[in-house]
């Protein structure tokens, strides 16, 4: 196995591999249950954010959708209403 690293993200552990495999909407979406700082970024800066993500155009329209949905939702439940609306679309 190649070198990588470790990292504890609210107490799960992530692997990183120095060769980075392109992210997809399923790390998004995992990425923003785990690290409320990445979801407040993402709802801050959401076209830096998904330029990271090699996401198609309807992905990008309802991940967009979704922040759009955020706004209104309490910061306790967002990262369960984004996991929610995207599900779908993480599960194909």
């Amino acid at each position: 196995m190649g070198r990588g690293a470790f990292h504890l993200c609210s107490g799960i552990a992530l692997w990183y591999h120095p060769v980075a495999m392109p992210q997809r909407l399923p790390d998004l979406v995992g990425r923003a249950m785990v690290d409320p700082d990445f979801l407040t970024d993402l709802q801050r800066t959401p076209d830096a954010i998904l330029a990271q993500y090699e996401l198609s155009d309807d992905e990008r329209g309802a991940v967009q959708a979704a922040l759009v949905r955020l706004a209104d939702t309490p910061v306790n439940q967002r990262a369960v209403l984004l996991r929610t609306t995207l599900l779908r679309r993480v599960a194909t």
